[in-house]
């Protein structure tokens, strides 16, 4: 059997893990990292839309269940050091202040949250430096007050995509530079190449939790990493206080005790890992005397549009560069929309994994003249949308899309502004229950013990010694990409939680 003990256990790498491990290592809190999965390896399939989008080279064998129809689908999640942010798109928005507070649709309610922007903004700050966010301020109409400016310059735009942003500013838009985090300085390793958004970096230079927050957190020596561990239960000693992870490691039996336990394996594990935690004191879960873990689960409505301009090729390396969130607030009707977003060039191949009945030499030739944008809205909680653990072990989604009248009317808005800029051709891919994005909400953090799981500082209710630091806590999912937020509350959590009482 395998032990090891810390006074600080984080299981799970990504995001929160990750930037929260660094938080307590500037700390000089004695922290263990226990990541299911192991370092991904930099090897040139990084870069190959054959290796990554159609052999799926670095997504897990396991399968989901759709609670719908009992169907099986493979999740989009990457079980490797620094989780899923190894092949994130880098897009690190802040949410406006008013994703903190409540919003009120015409078909649904986005909940406040139990703080507020500015108690977060210091640390969305210190997250921005930390994973070298390149951005720019006075050209979004919807961006939030700053008490610092970004640590680098915004991302210089290439000429089509100048081009396509000036026929966008002609109709009264106001595209703007997306904040995006890569090592794109003097010295920086960071070459602007065309697989960045969805691939693996082979050079490093892309600001996942691993690379800025895990790595330098491990240089400390206050940090330990346990890789290719699978924690499968948490074990309580009968009261309100978690004693040891318990988990497996190639077949062997796998102990961990700790003074204080964090769980940050992503809103979908982060749930099923506390459901799977049942014992006499909690009989439905860990923390789960609400019921409601598991429950709120959210995630983004997405659509993914090829713009297609037959009379212009489309020579942009790195094409991710601005966004535009006129309708963020307002999409007209005096209720909020969302964001439209560029994404990384999409190539033929990775076309040919949803138009899979037509000739790749056809989807070359759009692939050169296309420009690739997100469509993002809010999904709203609904507790009939849930996260569940099957007989068999394996994670149940329960996922009907709410809010949904609102990703109507804003793709309109997209498709219209397209065709003015000159786009002629535009093909929708919409995003279903398989691709997972921005899943959040299960166990949810708020100042009522009674409708929520944790307080404004991840901590659970029920449980003393417990935090949960990852979107999992996210009261609502904004419309906005979570990454940054997710780290900006873990420093928070890192610097404002008294751990030597946990």
């Amino acid at each position: 059997m395998i032990t090891d003990s810390a006074t600080v256990v984080i299981i799970g790498s990504g995001m929160g893990g990750g930037t929260l491990a660094w938080g307590l290592a500037h700390r000089g809190i004695d922290v263990l990292v226990i990541e299911r999965g192991d370092f991904l390896p930099r090897e040139p399939e990084n870069w190959s839309p054959q290796a990554v989008f159609v052999e799926k080279r670095y997504k897990p064998t396991e399968t989901w269940v759709n609670d719908a129809d009992d169907s099986e689908f493979g999740p989009g999640v990457h079980y490797v050091v620094g989780g899923n942010t190894k092949v994130y798109g880098s897009s690190l928005p802040r949410f406006r202040e008013r994703d903190f507070e409540e919003t009120i649709y015409p078909n649904g309610i986005s909940p406040a949250w139990p703080f507020r922007y500015a108690d977060i903004e210091p640390y969305y700050s210190q997250v921005e430096a930390l994973f070298k966010v390149h951005g720019t301020t006075g050209e979004d109409p919807t961006e939030p007050w700053r008490s610092q400016p970004y640590p680098y310059p915004a991302l210089a735009q290439e000429a089509y995509i100048e081009e396509t942003m000036m026929r966008l500013q002609a109709q009264g838009l106001h595209p703007s530079p997306t904040a995006i985090g890569v090592d794109l300085q003097p010295g920086g390793s960071c070459i602007r190449c065309s697989t960045c958004d969805g691939f693996p970096c082979r050079l490093g230079a892309k600001s996942d939790a691993e690379t800025c927050a895990l790595g330098p957190a491990l240089m400390t020596g206050h940090v330990r990493l346990l890789t290719g561990v699978r924690v499968t239960e948490l074990e309580t000693d009968g009261t309100d206080r978690v004693v040891r992870a318990v988990g497996e490691k190639d077949g062997e039996r796998v102990e961990i005790t700790g003074n204080a336990f964090v769980v940050s394996a992503g809103a979908a594990n982060s749930a099923a890992l506390l459901l799977r935690s049942r014992s006499e004191r909690f009989p439905d879960g860990l923390a789960n005397g609400t019921g409601l873990v598991g429950r709120n689960f959210m995630m983004h409505n997405n659509t993914h549009i090829a713009a297609i301009d037959p009379r212009r090729k489309n020579d942009v390396v790195f094409q991710k560069t601005f966004a535009m969130n006129d309708f963020y607030d307002d999409l007209g009707d005096g209720f909020p929309g969302g964001t439209i977003q560029m994404i990384g060039k999409v190539q033929a191949s990775m076309m040919k994994t949803h138009a899979t009945h037509a000739p790749l030499i056809m989807l070359k030739r759009m692939a050169e003249r296309s420009l690739e944008f997100l469509v993002m809205t809010e999904d709203t909680p609904a507790p009939h949308n849930r996260i569940t653990v099957g007989s068999d072990g394996r994670i149940r989604v329960a996922w009907n899309r709410t809010n949904y009248d609102r990703h109507e009317l804003l793709l309109d808005k997209a498709t219209k502004a397209f065709r003015k800029a000159g786009y002629v051709g535009l093909f929708q891919q919409r995003f279903t229950i398989d691709m997972n994005s921005h899943m959040c909400g299960t166990v949810v953090a708020g100042t009522d013990s009674a409708t929520s799981v944790l307080d404004p500082w991840c901590r659970a209710h029920d449980v003393r010694n417990l935090l949960v630091v990852d979107s999992a806590f996210f009261p609502s999912s904004a419309a906005q990409n979570p990454a940054l937020t997710i780290g900006a509350q873990a420093l928070r959590v890192a610097a404002e939680t008294d751990w030597a009482s946990i």
